[in-house]
Formats: C-alpha cells, structure tokens, sequence
C-alpha cells in the first residue's frame, strides 16, 4: 500500500501541493458578512445549522468538567512543559548605549486579548487549547477566549485547569467572524490562532488584516530521512501522522532500498491493529511514500523543497542543513507524538510550504516588540548629514529642518 519511488519520479511528492481555498472562500464569505452585521444573531443561526447547537447560549461552563486523575496528571506534566518552552521563547527588554550618542532599544508589550479555536470533530484535541493558551498567558495577554464547536470533557477540564473562562461552543467561520469582529456576548481580539478545517482556513485568510492569525493551515505533514532506523518506528510516526486526516502525508525519504521495503511492509502490518485505520489507510494510499534518494544530501534538499510541518532526522549531523521545517525530531527517542503533547515546544506549526518563511506558534506572537530610541545633542549632531542629505533626496524640507532647528541652523529655517 505503501508505494515506494526513485526521487526523480516522485516530483509529485515533492512539488508542494497547492491550498484550495476559493471554492471554500466562497461559502464562508457570506458568513462572515452576516457576522459582522448581525453580530450574535447570526452566530447562534449558524451555530444551531453547523455545530448542532441546542438552546439561546453560546457561552460554555468547565464547572462540570470531570476527567480521570490520569488525564488531569498528564494536563500537569504537559503544561510545565509547555510554559517552560513559551518562557524560553518570550523576548526580553534590551537597551544598548552607543558610543556615538545613540540609545536604543525595544520594549515588549502583550497584544490585548486573543482567540483560540480548538478542534473537536472526529478528534477533540485538549491539546491544542494548552499549545494556544499557555504561550498567550505566558506573553502576559489579558483576554483570552477559546471556540470550540464540541468541546469534550478534556477541553473543559484543560480549560479549567488554565483558568480561562471564556468558552463559547462555537466552530468554523462562523467562530472565527465572532472573534475578528466581536459580537454582544463574544469579545473581539487581536489575534486568532489554531489549526482547523478549510472553512477554518478560508475564514481565517479573508480576516487577515483585520484581525492577526497564525497562519493559513492545510493538511497535517511529517517528513522523515533515515537511511538506518528501526522499520517498526518509522511506520509508527507515518501512521501517527496519518491517522490525523484523509489528507495528511507521510514521506519516508531514504537511500536505502531495504529499509524502505521494510518500511512498508511495517507499515502495512500496523496499519491491520490500528483503530484509525479507516482514516490512516486513505492518507497512507493517496498522499504518503517512501522515496529513494541518492543521498542524504538530496534527501535533506527535497525536504527543504516541501518545507514540511514535521521533519524527523536519525541522524544529528543532518540538523545544520534543515532550511525550512516547522518542528524538527532528533534521533529514534523522539517521535513527533512527544512533540504534540508533552516535551514543550508548540505543536501548532506552519504547514503547506509556511514553513519556507516562519516557524510554530510561540509566545513571541503574542507580543509586540516596540523600539525605543533617544539621542543625545552630540549623537543628532553627527547624524545630522546623514538624516537632512537623506531627507532632501527624498523631497522632504520639513523632515530635514526639523532636525536642523535642533541644531541653531537658522538660515535653514529662512531667517
């Protein structure tokens, strides 16, 4: 099932495969509108047509969230992680006096409040609340809201557990409209992130701008380059990856013809005790393979083509050349499922080619860097050529007397 190919006739894994999102802009279109000027009347409309909503509120309560102690264990460990990881992120206040006269530096603010959408159709994913959640608390963001159109216990409780209590059981573009424009009972915020479906995706890219995003998603990815590995692990991360969605991919890129059979008939065997095997053998048959590479230097250069979500390397040596990866897995202790709960770095990731141009969600997004900068009279002083000669080749008088009258240059000023 698994298909093995040569790298020169895999170009159609490798050619990044385009995000379709008109047909969904299309639908979502008019549900934004409507949210915008109909604010919660709308929302409840689309919420009872989408989400199955029942009753007059969207707003949700943890009080009666109750989860098994196991669950609430592992809520701990995985927080502690992740708050850890988040703080690491966070960037600090810097000032730096020049010689020259030049003070400089940056302060760093919180955005005022943020949205986060959780999934919760055939996965409910608490998960993703704690990797949303806890970098915008860490950023010290005041007004957190989470939407969820199922919100299972272990949302609740994962909820709870991080004190947030705005909860409105809420999905797809009707939730990410209530929180870009704000209704009566949904406040609006600065930035919305989370992975979602591609109503999700659609909604969020028509908003950017009006509101902050993450990233448009698309499909969930894993790259993997081995050429010596445990065949039973890598079968394992590929299945954990595609048991996501239909649409996931799963790429084994490898110079070794006899781990790549092996692979694949691992794959197969795992595939027949897998419970999700209904979703993972789509993903396995129609968007995953393993592929023979000349070398591992082609097989870094055709994951840095893909610029994949997840990218899992055997062998440390090949970190250095990694240009483009959302999250990166070292070595055989490190499947890609640590990364999606516990060890601490963020599991919201740039996916379809993003990772060409930023990285996963982080504290850092959830902050604003705003310079600073004071200069001393001698510092304006030796500047002054530089900024009034800059100023007049661009036309502008009034930039360069400005600094000239700070410097008693009165025939400037016309006297």
């Amino acid at each position: 099932m698994l298909r093995i190919f040569p790298l020169a006739e895999a170009q159609s894994f490798i050619t990044r495969k385009t995000i379709r999102l008109a047909a969904a802009e299309q639908v979502v279109a008019p549900i934004l509108e409507a949210v915008r000027n109909r604010g919660d009347e709308a929302v409840l409309e689309y919420a009872r047509k989408f989400d199955r909503l029942e009753g007059d509120s969207l707003t949700v309560s943890t009080a009666k969230s109750r989860v098994s102690p196991e669950f609430r264990s592992a809520l701990e460990t995985a927080t502690k992680n992740i708050r850890e990881y988040a703080e690491l992120q966070l960037p600090r206040e810097t000032w730096v006096e020049f010689p020259d006269g030049r003070r400089l530096g940056y302060i760093v603010r919180p955005l005022e409040s943020m949205g986060a959408y959780i999934p919760a159709g055939r996965y409910p994913l608490p998960s993703t609340l704690l990797m949303t959640v806890i970098p915008a608390q860490v950023a010290g963001v005041g007004t957190i809201c989470v939407t969820s159109p199922h919100p299972s216990a272990e949302i609740l409780a994962a909820a709870q557990f991080l004190g947030v209590d705005n909860i409105f059981r809420i999905g797809g573009a009707q939730a990410i409209a209530a929180l870009a424009f704000g209704t009566a009972t949904i406040p609006k915020v600065d930035r919305i992130v989370g992975p979602g479906n591609i109503y999700v995706a659609a909604a969020k890219k028509l908003l950017a701008g009006e509101v902050g995003i993450d990233f448009v998603a698309g499909p969930t990815e894993i790259v993997i380059i081995a050429d010596d590995a445990d065949p039973r692990y890598i079968a394992a991360d590929m299945l954990a990856q595609a048991e996501h969605d239909v649409e996931a991919s799963a790429i084994l890129l490898t110079t070794s013809r006899t781990l790549a059979e092996r692979v694949a008939l691992e794959v197969s065997r795992q595939l027949g005790l897998l419970p999700t095997a209904a979703v993972a053998c789509e993903a396995i048959r129609d968007n995953s393979a393993v592929i023979l590479c000349p070398s591992l230097d082609a097989a870094v250069e055709a994951s840095n083509r893909l610029a994949p979500e997840h990218m899992s390397i055997y062998d440390e040596s090949l970190l250095p050349k990694i240009r483009h990866a959302g999250s990166v897995f070292i070595g055989p202790n490190s499947p890609e499922a640590a990364g999606d709960y516990a060890t601490g770095p963020n599991h919201v990731l740039p996916t379809s080619g993003a990772a060409r141009i930023r990285g996963g969600l982080s504290s850092a997004d959830f902050v604003k860097l705003i310079s600073v900068q004071e200069l001393t009279s001698s510092g304006l002083r030796q500047l002054a050529p530089a900024i009034t000669t800059l100023a007049r080749a661009e036309g502008l008088e009034g930039h360069a007397r400005s600094v000239e009258v700070r410097l008693g240059a009165e025939v400037r000023l016309g006297k």
